[in-house]
């Protein structure tokens, strides 16, 4: 990657517990790095370590071990100047409910210490930016929940930072919002912002630059969402059959399939072209197949499934 780095993780951990308790390491070795103008989106389900790394990155948390560098200062050694340079949109975002938009942004803008005509410009601007000016006076408690991710967008970003780390930002929010939600990042990222998102919505991580997969702490994959899917050495396959409970659980103890998943009406068949084929397989249970282009819901059930697969072995 080139010298314009906003994001570096060197095995960068963070384990809970130990002592009486048995250790847990919800962050394990990370290694990442975001380059300036980027949208990377670190994926994952409940429980990945997702959250923590987003608290690590932004210095709300300390780590076991590595480090962290975020716009050229290290995270642990120079949180002030980390702070400064970053926006950080929780799960759970301090608005103020009974307050108005324009109020909550002007209290946010205190905070940061922004005054007179740059408020002005800023905070109009935000507006414009996320269609929010005809809501100003409207109470923050009474918007939508993709209005409420939006207002709480503006107030993160008030004192323009370079950085942005979201996470979850659009967890529960309607397709619709979420939509507009991400037409707003990619303007930001065009003004040259670079943004660090956190989402459990694979299709949601399509609109990325890079998807970094994390499985149990562990960073396992990391390409744009075009090369995770080209570069997976597994075939997949659309299986359909009259029984797809019996086909399913005779396919799944066959050598070289990988996984089976029910996906809509159909069941998707990862397998390991160098040991088995789907000829071969539907001689053992019918079924009738076609090979399709994985989704990234795919491409991450099969790297999971390839690192259970490894660690049985």
């Amino acid at each position: 990657m080139s010298a314009s780095r906003m994001i570096i993780a060197e095995n960068l951990t963070r384990t809970f517990g130990g002592g009486k308790t048995a250790a847990i390491t919800a962050v394990d070795h990370l290694n990442i790095e975001v380059a300036e103008g980027e949208i990377f989106c670190l994926v994952g389900p409940d429980g990945a370590g997702k959250t923590t790394t987003m608290r690590l990155l932004t210095g709300l948390m300390d780590p076991t071990g590595g480090k962290a560098v975020v716009a050229g200062y290290d995270v642990s050694r120079n949180h002030d100047a980390v702070k400064d340079q970053i926006g950080y949109m929780a799960q759970r975002f301090g608005l103020y409910t009974d307050l108005t938009v324009a109020e909550n942004m002007a209290f946010y803008a205190d905070l940061f210490g922004i005054v007179g005509v740059e408020r002005q410009e800023l905070s109009a601007r935000l507006l414009r930016m996320t269609r929010m000016e005809p809501f100003q006076t409207r109470p923050a408690g009474k918007l939508s929940g993709g209005m409420k991710q939006k207002l709480a967008l503006m107030c993160t970003l008030l004192h323009k930072p370079r950085v942005l780390f979201l996470d979850e930002p659009t967890n529960g929010v309607d397709p619709v919002s979420r939509r507009d939600f991400w037409a707003i990042l990619y303007q930001l990222v065009r003004d040259g912002l670079t943004v660090f998102v956190t989402t459990a919505y694979l299709d949601e991580a399509e609109r990325a630059n890079r998807v970094g997969f994390l499985h149990q702490g562990r960073l396992i994959q990391v390409d744009t969402p075009t090369g995770l899917k080209r570069n997976l050495p597994e075939a997949l396959y659309a299986v359909t059959s009259v029984d797809h409970r019996q086909t399913r659980s005779a396919l799944q103890r066959e050598p070289g399939v990988l996984t089976v998943q029910p996906m809509g009406r159909d069941l998707h068949l990862f397998l390991d072209p160098a040991v088995t084929t789907p000829e071969r397989l539907a001689q053992i249970t019918p079924f009738q197949y076609q090979k399709i282009r994985p989704s990234l819901e795919d491409v991450f059930i099969a790297l999971v499934r390839r690192q259970e697969v490894a660690r049985a072995a």
